[in-house]
This record gives structure tokens, C-alpha cells and sequence, in this order.
């Protein structure tokens, strides 16, 4: 029997805050890139941010992503200040690139950085919306359309088709 105000043990989690989940830059994220976040975040042991080994090719394989869909993903999240590269990898060297997520603290040697959260100052760049036109233009468009005349003469509805397809005018 449980003791009475202990939950079961769910093991490790990935803590969302609103902040975050609603700031432009999360929102504007694409579905690759959040996967690429969680992917690392299953990586934080809670004393290794800024260690954070995972190559392209790893996250690719893991991920279920095209390699070319995980690099943009990656500068994606580093253009959006989600997560930092601390040290680049070495292909030849077979060494994955080390990460820092920007959500958490990071220990160093003098002690502990607290988590610089750089996601909170994006914003997404301006974009203008409506129309490129001249606002006078809008005044010289016709409510109705004339009858000038220009095209087919409209042909009169009968009941009764004469040959039983189309409306007779047709050779």
C-alpha cells in the first residue's frame, strides 16, 4: 500500500513552463526543431548542460528526420536561443558536437550559471500585411459590372432542349 500523499515514481520529465510554450520564438518553431529539443532534453542529466553530446547523423537516425531537416532544425534552434553549440564536432574524429540548453543552469567550474534563456528576446522579424496597392486605385473599380456590350449575347432558358442535348444553338 502506497503512503498516502506519494505519487507513484513517472520517472523523468521534460518541465514546459507557459513562458515558454508561449513566447513567439516556441510558437514559431518548427516540428523538426521541437523534436530536436525534446530529443536533447531526454540527454540532460541535470549536471551535463553545456555536454550535451548529439551529432546531426545521430539525431537524424534517432529522430526519424532527414539529415538535411535536422541541420536546419539545429540553426533554427540556435537562431531562436534555445539551445547554444559549446564545442563543434569532428566528423573524422568521430566527436558529436557538445550543446547547451539555453532553458537550463550550466555548471562550470566556478560554480553554477544560472539558465540565460535567450528564446525570451527573439521576435519574429515584421512582415507588412494587406496589399502593395495604391489606396486611390480602390475608387476607380466599378461597383457593377456594365453591360458594354463586349462577348456572347446570353441565350435565352427554353423548356424543352430541340435535339434533347444542349441548347440547340450548337451545329
Amino acid at each position: 500500500m502506497a503512503r498516502k500523499g506519494k505519487r507513484p515514481e513517472e520517472g523523468q520529465y521534460v518541465p514546459l513552463p507557459y513562458s515558454l510554450l508561449k513566447s513567439p520564438a516556441w510558437r514559431s518553431l518548427s516540428g523538426a526543431a521541437i523534436k530536436v529539443f525534446l530529443e536533447l532534453h531526454t540527454r540532460f542529466n541535470g549536471g551535463n548542460n553545456g555536454k550535451i553530446h548529439m551529432s546531426m547523423n545521430e539525431a537524424a537516425d534517432v529522430l526519424g528526420l532527414g539529415k538535411a531537416t535536422v541541420q536546419r532544425a539545429f540553426v533554427e534552434l540556435q537562431e531562436k536561443g534555445f539551445i547554444a553549440l559549446t564545442a563543434s564536432g569532428s566528423w573524422y574524429h568521430r566527436k558529436a558536437h557538445d550543446w547547451r540548453l539555453t532553458t537550463k543552469p550550466m555548471h562550470t567550474v566556478v560554480g553554477k550559471q544560472v539558465a540565460i534563456n535567450d528564446w525570451r528576446s527573439w521576435q519574429p522579424a515584421k512582415t507588412k500585411r494587406g496589399s502593395e496597392s495604391d489606396p486611390s486605385l480602390s475608387q476607380m473599380v466599378p461597383s457593377r459590372n456594365p453591360g458594354n456590350g463586349i462577348g456572347s449575347k446570353p441565350e435565352p432558358v427554353s423548356g424543352k432542349p430541340v435535339n434533347g442535348f444542349g441548347s440547340g444553338m450548337e451545329h
